[in-house]
């Protein structure tokens, strides 16, 4: 079955890919330690802003790449970093980056990016572009 020029099974194996690469269920501990911390979490927000950010690093991710002369590996090790500095933020108590401005919602950093649209599903996205 076929929509389009799109497989339906390729359909289903980006989604599970995706789906794999995001794990929005292990993701959890955290989302609920954002709420305690910061009263609360937009998921509608963060949702529509993951998706809007993934169909643009979609069909124009490789450009931007390029114009900032950077190649995946190097984004993916840079997003790597990223996590790691929220976990151990996380784990230890301590804060790495310190913020002077009130944050009232923790929606679009660390929810957003890079937990939902990190580097590793932004990166499948362009993997999934190049093989589809």
């Amino acid at each position: 079955m076929s929509i389009g020029v799109l497989n339906l099974k390729e359909i289903v194996t980006a989604f599970m890919v995706l789906f794999a690469i995001i794990d929005i269920t292990g993701s959890v501990p955290v989302i609920l330690e954002l709420k305690e911390r910061n009263g609360k979490v937009e998921a509608g927000k963060a949702a529509l802003i993951s998706f809007a950010m993934l169909v643009v690093f979609l069909f124009m991710g490789e450009a931007v790449l390029r114009f900032f002369n950077v190649d995946i590996p190097s984004f993916a090790i840079a997003g790597a970093i990223v996590l790691i500095a929220v976990a151990i933020e996380m784990t230890f108590n301590v804060t790495l980056f310190k913020s002077d401005a009130s944050q009232e919602s923790g929606t679009i950093v660390p929810l957003v990016f890079p937990l939902i649209a990190g580097a590793g599903s932004l990166t499948t996205c362009l993997s999934l572009r190049a093989e589809c």
